[in-house]
């Protein structure tokens, strides 16, 4: 019975005022347009978004009624990315970025979400790794951040290539693209 839930039907970046509830959500549910939710103090309601928008931690959901949910970011179990004896941080951003990667960039280290590919990549490469339970907030440029919208969730290519080519990740990985 979705008809009879209020609808949230605007983000309010920074959220506004004193929220009616607070939902705590993974980043993968913080990326939607329309999902049925129940936040944290049981207030059910309809996220119905013209598009599918990043919610941030801070960000309201304005109900039709006027009332306000405020999304808190949830913890999740991620890869925390440091710096090597052999590679700086800079470097590691790079390798990263190549494979357009959701990463969170913060101060002396970089999340990322756990990829046993991308570990052993990372390992070979001299970082640092270990496991870290944190909310997850990735970094706007992949994202649109701009209008607060992923071109294409989840790491998939956002480039419309016009000729094959191929192009080379380091450590023997190697890949050609059409």
């Amino acid at each position: 019975m979705t008809d009879t839930l209020p609808r949230a039907t605007r983000v309010l970046p920074g959220g506004a005022g004193t929220p009616a509830d607070t939902v705590t959500l993974d980043f993968d549910d913080r990326f939607r347009r329309r999902k049925r939710y129940v936040a944290d103090g049981g207030l059910a309601f309809l996220l119905d978004l013209p598009e599918a928008t990043v919610l941030r931690q801070g960000d309201g959901l304005l109900l039709e009624d006027r009332r306000v949910v405020a999304v808190q970011a949830a913890p999740e179990t991620l890869l925390e990315v440091t710096a090597g004896e052999a590679i700086g941080l800079p470097r590691l951003a790079w390798h990263l970025g190549n494979r357009h990667l959701p990463a969170e960039i913060d101060g002396a280290r970089i999340l990322i979400r756990r990829d046993h590919v991308i570990e052993e990549m990372l390992r070979g490469l001299g970082a640092g790794l270990r496991e870290v339970l944190a909310p997850f907030n990735p970094e706007g440029g992949a994202y649109g951040e701009h209008n607060r919208q992923p071109s294409h969730p989840h790491g998939h290519h956002a480039h419309d290539h016009d000729h094959a080519h191929d192009h080379d990740h380091g450590h023997g990985h190697h890949h050609h693209h059409h």
